[in-house]
C-alpha cells in the first residue's frame, strides 16, 4: 500500500477528468473454489487498488465528483468472523489508511445509490468482468446484465485508462520489486531443468517462490515443452533431452504490481545448432525492440512491425522465408510464425487495464468501438507515452495445425518455404520476454544491471546446474 496522499491525489485527478456525477468502483468478492467457504486465492480489482488501495474482499468505493468526497462501503468483522480470521481493523481504520474519511456498512450502499439515481445524477462505472460484480451492479442499478454492459461509462473507461497508463516513480519501484521476484522464479526454474523432471515440479516450485517474496503469481504460469501452444497450462510433461522448455511466469509485489518474463532453453542444457539459430533470431528482436519504445511512437508500426521485420530477416537467413523480410511482413506471413502481439501493458494487472481499456492515444477515435465491445484496448492506435510500462515478447512458433491451414489455403505462396518448414513441425516454440519502461529516448528494461539469463551462453551456464 502506498501513502494516503497517493490515493487521495489519484481520486482528485479522476474527479477532475470526469467532472460531474458519482463514480462507483466495486472491489472484488471472493470466488468459491468448490464450496462457499473455500475460495480461490483472492485478487482485488486493479482499479479499486489504484484508487482505494485496499486488498480485502467485499469493499465498494464511491467518489462524488461534485464535492470530491470519497466513501468506502464495507462491513466490520463480527465475532464469528474473528473466530476464523482473528481480529481485523475496522472499515473506518482501513479507510483512513487510504485517505477516506467516510465509511458505511455495505447495507447502506443500496439506499445511497437509490438516492443518487432518483436525484438524476449520473453514475459512472466500468464494465464488469466478474459475475459477482455484474450481479451487484444489476441489484444496485435495477438493470439486467445486458443493460449493465450497455450503460457502462466509456468516459470513465478512458479516464482510468489514461491515468493508469503512465506509471509514477513509486509504481516503477514496486515493479522493480516484482522483477526481483520474477528473477528468482526463473533462475529457480532454470536450475531445476533436466531430463526426468515433471513440468509440474517446476511450476509448483516457482509458485512457491512468488508466494515467498510477494503477493503470489501475477498470472497462471506456463511451463511447457510445447512452447508452440501459446497458453499451455498443462504440466504433465516429463522433461526430455532434445526438447526446449518454455517458462512464461511472473510474480506480484506486495503492492500488487506485476512482472512478466519468458525464457526458453534446452532441457539438456545445450542448444542444438537448429535451436540456437532460431533462438538467436528471437533474441535479436528482443534486444533491438526496446530502442523503438520511445515516447510518441505508434506501437503497431514503429515497435511491433519492426520486430516482425527482424524476425523475418532471421527466418530468411535460415531458408524458411523467400524474398525480402519487408515483403514477408507486408504479406502477413509472419502471423504463421508469431500469431500474437509483441507487447501489452504492464502495471497492477499483468495485462494492465485490459478488463476495460489501457491506452494513451486519442480515445475519442474509438469511442463507438469501446461502447460496443466494453473495451478500449486497440493496439493499432496505441501511441506510447513516457512512463508507460510494456512487455517485450517476440517469439517464433512452429504450430503444425497453423502450418497445415495456411498451406491448404494457399497463403504466403512463394514467400514461405513450406517444404523446409515441414522439418520444423516438432520443434516447438521460443519466446523471450521482459518488461520495459518507455522513455523519451527509448525503452529501459526493468531490472537495471541485473537481468535474467537470456543469451545462449548465459542460459547454458545456468540450466540444469
Amino acid at each position: 500500500m502506498f501513502s494516503a496522499a497517493t490515493y487521495a491525489a489519484r481520486r482528485a485527478e479522476l474527479c477532475r477528468r470526469i467532472g460531474k456525477g458519482v463514480i462507483l468502483i466495486p472491489g472484488n468478492w471472493e470466488a468459491p473454489y468448490n464450496y462457499p467457504n473455500n475460495a480461490y486465492h483472492f485478487r482485488q480489482d486493479g482499479t479499486f487498488i489504484y484508487y482505494f488501495g485496499l486488498t480485502l474482499p467485499q469493499f465498494v468505493g464511491v467518489i462524488d465528483c461534485q464535492t470530491g468526497e470519497a466513501t468506502i462501503f464495507g462491513n466490520d468483522v463480527t465475532v464469528d468472523d474473528i473466530i476464523w480470521m482473528g481480529p481485523q481493523p475496522t472499515v473506518a481504520d482501513l479507510s483512513a489508511q487510504v485517505g477516506v474519511r467516510k465509511s458505511f456498512p455495505l447495507s447502506a450502499l443500496a439506499p445511497y445509490i437509490e438516492s443518487v439515481v432518483k436525484s438524476g445524477v449520473e453514475i459512472h462505472y466500468l464494465p464488469p468482468y466478474r459475475g459477482q460484480t455484474t450481479l451487484l451492479l444489476c441489484s444496485l442499478l435495477g438493470k439486467t446484465p445486458e443493460e449493465v454492459y450497455r450503460d457502462k461509462s466509456v468516459e470513465l473507461m478512458f479516464a482510468v485508462a489514461g491515468m493508469r497508463e503512465v506509471k509514477s516513480a513509486e509504481e516503477i519501484e514496486a515493479m522493480e520489486r516484482a522483477f526481483h521476484i520474477g528473477y528468482a522464479m526463473h533462475t529457480t526454474a532454470m536450475k531445476m531443468c533436466r531430463a526426468g523432471v515433471v513440468e509440474r515440479e517446476i511450476a509448483g516450485a516457482i509458485e512457491g517462490v512468488a508466494l515467498s517474496y510477494g503477493g503470489g503469481l501475477s498470472f497462471t504460469s506456463i511451463v511447457s515443452q510445447h512452447g508452440e501452444t501459446l497458453h499451455n497450462h498443462n504440466y504433465d510433461g516429463v522433461l526430455e533431452n532434445g526438447k526446449l522448455l518454455l517458462v512464461d511466469a511472473g510474480g506480484e509485489s506486495v503492492e500488487n504490481y506485476c512482472s512478466d518474463h519468458t525464457r526458453t532453453y534446452p532441457v539438456s542444457g545445450k542448444f542444438t545448432d537448429r535451436q540456437r539459430d532460431i533462438y538467436n533470431i528471437v533474441l535479436a528482436a528482443h534486444q533491438q525492440s526496446p530502442a523503438n519504445m520511445k515516447a510518441g511512437a505508434m506501437y503497431m508500426e514503429e515497435v511491433h512491425r519492426k520486430a516482425l521485420v527482424i524476425l523475418a530477416e532471421g527466418l530468411r537467413g535460415v531458408g524458411l522465408i523467400n524474398g525480402s523480410a519487408e515483403d514477408a511482413v507486408a504479406a502477413g506471413a509472419m502471423y504463421l510464425f508469431m500469431p500474437h502481439g509483441l507487447s501489452h501493458g504492464m502495471g497492477i494487472d499483468v495485462h494492465d487495464c485490459e478488463g476495460m481499456g489501457e491506452r494513451s492515444y486519442d480515445f475519442s477515435a474509438i469511442a463507438e468501438r469501446a461502447a460496443q465491445e466494453a473495451t478500449c484496448v486497440h493496439r493499432a492506435t496505441w501511441r506510447l507515452r513516457a512512463g508507460t510500462v510494456m512487455s517485450n515478447e517476440p517469439g517464433i512458433y512452429f504450430i503444425p495445425a497453423l502450418i497445415d491451414k495456411s498451406r491448404s489455403e494457399g497463403l504466403y505462396r512463394g514467400i514461405v518455404n513450406y517444404d523446409k518448414l515441414d522439418s520444423y513441425r516438432d520443434f516447438g516454440g521460443i519466446r523471450i520476454e521482459d518488461d520495459v519502461i518507455v522513455t523519451e529516448s527509448g525503452g529501459v528494461v526493468i531490472g537495471g544491471d541485473k537481468k535474467i539469463p537470456v543469451t545462449v551462453e548465459e542460459l547454458e551456464a545456468v540450466v540444469g546446474k
